[in-house]
């Protein structure tokens, strides 16, 4: 059966046919442009891949280099030479369908064609195979033509390669063009489908909101029983940890506890009894513990790592979506790759699963696209992992990589439908709703969860998205508490209450006798100095963890031995931590009791946090010394352990190591009062002995050192008047964020999330940072040698083939070309358009038979109002079609870029990248004539230019 009989039997039905049934194999592909040239031919019928029947194939894959970078302003994950992965879908064939070629493949003069006619829109979907990406753009059906060709002059797109910018404007734009489309409709079920459309964002944000509850209970139940195994098991339930096992009091556990639990067998007690012996001191019975506990958590750390080093590499990852299909190490005249003449640099891999993953969630949020970094695989892994690098001891928390698995479990549940599936932009929308539900469920704060969303990773944050992300985060939150995951009512184990105010002394103290540099005793110009060293902290542990990471992790032997790497931070964890009853804590517990209030008459003594006799230097001082070391070590390992290769985020740490300051500040004050009750400070305390709150300093303490560390505000003051149920404390909080951020931001610019963005060279754009742009213009940065198309000679698949080679080879790969025309007898070039790309790939391995074909470049012309997709329209209507011509690569091209004068301002070119997601830029001069071109990677590395030299 022809094609056109079989095109006039179906119906038009075009979401069903040939390529729309998804992306043709990338072996396919491949194979087409590498064969160009050579003297053998390739079928023409376009394979669909298929999960099932794999095979080996020894061609290269999506995760060969694509582009060498020879420069050192490459960004992201660099493709390897080798594939780690060699296992590809076998093509699974559909009905023939060849291309059948009526037309010659000359080129036709501009003077040739009407503008009521358009060879482009002639073409029949199912021979014509453009990507799956756009395939809801066309719409034979439509009543109203003008906004398709609106978007037919926009081009169409294929589907975006890892590390590649996506296109804001066009997916905008495709978006209009679909909701456009459902407005038209007056039946009732037209109005239906329009009213679940309205209503699908919700739908899929309630979802996601209550899967990620479901996720996060799981996590935080396996990391409680991996933590309370390295200690011991409960006897009537093996599946218990140590707090569901034994009676609890004021809501505490610890397997640090003594007290006694008939039903909790200590592993000392299963050595005994596999001994028969009694232990001699408590000395022997002390290092059975620490044996059992340090196998056990290098046993956890090691899994941890494992699953994120095999599962998670960026190498391993295939996708049918990918349209790198051409290998910069081709003989353009033998189609065969010369692996031996060309020195490949190593491409840097990155392990999705590994760190708190917020930085990549920024990256991708601000319009870059990381194929599989939130996809089922990694959320499996992030997920288990992360309970088992928890479970382990490490100086890590679990709060951060919680906003990687919300994330991922958007990015699952929006893609069921096309209308996020097919759209880059839209499915950020859910993502940055997805980012808050995963802070609202870390730490019990769905308010906070929103404006953090806002604050530190989401990059396009409208209105509508502010309200999603709020409902999304408010339904994880419920949904949580009725999970209860801690079996004490509270969503997080640290969330605490207090009973007493804060006084205004110790404002006027921490602002006014801090900066004056007068004190009537000593502890007030401390207290000004904890906060100023909270910012201190935050910027040098910043610093410390940047440069380790880059001069130790990364140019040692650990680098290549990341395993060891783990098992060697894990032992000495272990080591240090397990001889202070307080560093041996998990962190969520050790930031609990820090925070706790000690209550006249309570049992609980918080294990000695809460001093019997708090004006007592011998009461005092051995619990100073415990919290001292506890944070000097928690603070060094947070160091060491943030960035090596298992799922660890830092937030958790980060508190500890402010909590212990303000817990130890706090205890020196109220040390103090007991001594000089009568001092003028203490007069608003009376005859109150217990006026001040060593917690409250903890939580000021770890609210400071937080923000240092990741330099967020009013998100992180909100989680914590969230935590502790009232906003008494909004002053101190507040005070002690802004302070420590101020201080943080003068001796480090950046903090934490954007030095491991910086480190791991993501391809990043802040919208946030003011640059200095001092003498530069736009000649500075326009680039003039980029290759064009030119309409003024002829264009074969083979020249274009080979064009498209030097940029790849260039490490231009998210560039494209631009289409110019000869601007009368001047010799100065006009534009005619621009093609990405990733779509010229796509164009040519559809037409790579046609090895001396002509490809053409059209433009649509509209005149008052005159639809031109009229004959379009004709032929999808009654099944008719004029003559075609697949050589016509005008349906792939931007025939309307933004342009920007040469002249302009750098800070215009700027707001286009920023507030108009541009993916490229064409310079001209002052009459139109053609420039340059400035892309988004090429804007992201003047700018990193730029602020070193600032």
């Amino acid at each position: 059966m022809s094609l056109h009989e079989t095109r006039s039997s179906s119906s038009l039905d075009l979401s069903g046919v040939g390529p729309f049934r998804g992306s043709s194999s990338t072996s396919w592909r491949r194979q087409r442009l590498l064969r160009l040239g050579s003297d053998h031919s390739i079928e023409t019928t376009i394979p669909v891949e298929s999960p099932r029947d794999t095979e080996e194939e020894p061609i290269p894959d999506e995760t060969t280099s694509l582009q060498p970078t020879h420069n050192n302003n490459h960004y992201g994950t660099v493709p390897s030479l080798r594939a780690r992965v060699s296992t590809l879908f076998r093509q699974r064939r559909p009905p023939n369908i060849e291309f059948r070629r009526t037309m010659s493949a000359s080129a036709v003069p501009p003077s040739s064609f009407s503008p009521t006619s358009r060879h482009t829109l002639h073409w029949p979907i199912s021979q014509r195979p453009i990507s799956a990406y756009d395939a809801p753009l066309v719409n034979p059906k439509s009543a109203n033509h003008e906004t398709d060709i609106n978007v037919r002059i926009n081009g169409f797109r294929v589907w975006y390669s890892s590390f590649s910018s996506i296109d804001w404007l066009h997916d905008t734009i495709k978006d209009s063009v679909r909701f456009s489309r459902l407005r038209r409709g007056k039946s009732l079920r037209s109005r239906v489908r329009l009213a679940f459309d309205k209503c699908l964002g919700w739908i899929i944000v309630t979802i996601v909101g209550f899967l990620t509850a479901i996720l996060a209970f799981l996590v935080v139940r396996s990391e409680q029983w991996f933590f309370d195994s390295k200690y011991g098991y409960c006897t009537n339930g093996w599946w218990k940890s140590q707090h569901f096992c034994c009676p609890t009091i004021d809501d505490l556990w610890s397997p640090l506890d003594d007290g006694n639990c008939p039903h909790w067998r200590r592993w000392s007690d299963v050595v005994r009894s596999w001994t028969h012996n009694e232990p001699s001191s408590t000395f022997e019975s002390d290092y059975v513990e620490y044996s059992v506990s340090t196998c056990v958590a290098i046993l956890l750390a090691t899994a941890s790592c494992l699953l994120t080093i095999y599962l998670t590499a960026s190498t391993s990852f295939l996708t049918r979506k990918e349209p790198g299909v051409l290998s910069p190490l081709i003989d353009n005249h033998k189609g065969k790759q010369d692996l031996s003449s060309v020195s490949q640099p190593k491409r840097q891999v990155l392990y999705y699963a590994a760190g708190s993953g917020i930085p990549e969630i920024k990256t991708i949020l601000s319009g870059f696209v990381i194929h599989g970094y939130l996809g089922g695989r990694t959320l499996f892994t992030k997920s288990l992992g992360l309970a088992l690098s928890v479970g382990s001891g490490l100086s890590l928390g679990k709060e951060g990589p919680f906003v990687h698995i919300a994330s991922c479990v958007g990015n699952i549940v929006s893609r069921c439908h096309s209308k996020y599936e097919n759209n880059e932009a839209k499915r950020r929308e859910i993502l940055s709703a997805a980012c808050a539900a995963g802070v609202a469920v870390a730490f019990g704060a769905p308010i906070g969860g929103t404006l953090f969303s806002l604050e530190e990773v989401s990059y396009f944050f409208p209105p509508k998205v502010m309200w999603r992300s709020f409902f999304c985060a408010m339904i994880a939150a419920i949904m949580l508490k009725f999970l209860d995951p801690f079996g004490t009512g509270k969503l997080v184990l640290f969330q605490v209450t207090y009973d007493k105010d804060w006084h205004a002394y110790e404002l006027i103290l921490f602002v006014l006798l801090g900066a004056l540099g007068v004190g009537v005793s000593s502890f007030p110009l401390d207290a000004l100095s904890f906060i100023l060293l909270k910012g201190v902290y935050g910027a040098y542990f910043s610093k410390l963890n940047y440069r380790w990471s880059r001069d130790v992790r990364n140019r040692t032997w650990l680098k290549d031995h990341p395993v060891f790497e783990v098992i060697l931070v894990t032992l000495v964890t272990s080591l240090f931590c397990f001889l202070n009853p307080y560093a041996r804590m998990a962190g969520t517990e050790l930031v609990y009791n820090l925070f706790a209030e000690c209550k006249p008459g309570s049992q609980n003594r918080h294990f000695g946090l809460c001093v019997q006799d708090p004006g007592s230097l011998e009461h005092v001082w051995p619990v100073v010394q415990l919290i001292v070391m506890t944070m000097v070590m928690k603070g060094a390992l947070t160091i060491v352990t943030f960035g090596i290769k298992l799922p660890a985020g830092i937030f958790i740490p980060t508190l500890g190591v402010g909590a212990c300051a303000g817990r130890l500040l706090g205890i020196m004050m109220r040390y103090f009062q007991w001594n000089y009750p009568d001092s003028g400070i203490f007069s608003a305390c009376g005859r109150d002995k217990d006026c001040v709150i060593p917690g409250l300093y903890a939580m000021v303490g770890a609210a400071a050192a937080l923000s240092g560390v990741t330099r967020t505000t009013v998100s992180l003051a909100v989680i914590m008047f969230e935590l502790t149920d009232t906003l008494t404390y909004a002053v101190p909080v507040m005070l002690s964020v802004l302070v420590a951020k101020t201080v943080a931001d003068a001796l480090e610019p950046k903090g934490i999330y954007d030095l491991v963005i910086e480190l791991s060279q993501l391809p990043y754009l802040d919208a946030k940072h003011e640059y200095l742009w001092a003498d530069f213009s736009i000649g500075d940065v326009t680039d003039r040698d980029v290759d064009t198309i030119s309409l003024n000679q002829p264009n074969t698949v083979k020249s274009l083939r080979d064009q498209l080679q030097s940029l790849l080879n260039a490490g231009h790969d998210d560039g494209g070309f631009p289409i110019l025309r000869a601007n009368g007898d001047r010799g100065r070039m006009r534009m005619v358009g621009f093609i990405g790309a990733n779509e010229l790939k796509h164009a040519l391995a559809m037409v790579a038979d046609e090895l001396d074909g002509e490809v053409r470049f059209e433009t649509t012309y509209a005149f008052m109002g005159r639809d031109m997709t009229a004959s379009f329209s004709s032929w999808a209507e009654n099944g008719q079609r004029p003559e075609e011509d697949p050589l016509d690569f005008s349906v792939y091209m931007d025939e309307a870029p933004l342009t920007i004068q040469s002249n302009s301002p750098l800070p215009l070119v700027h707001q286009f990248f920023v507030k108009l997601g541009a993916r490229y830029v064409i310079v001209t001069n002052t009459n139109g004539d053609y420039e340059g071109v400035i892309d988004k990677k090429s804007w992201l590395a003047f700018l990193s230019e730029l602020e070193s030299k600032s």
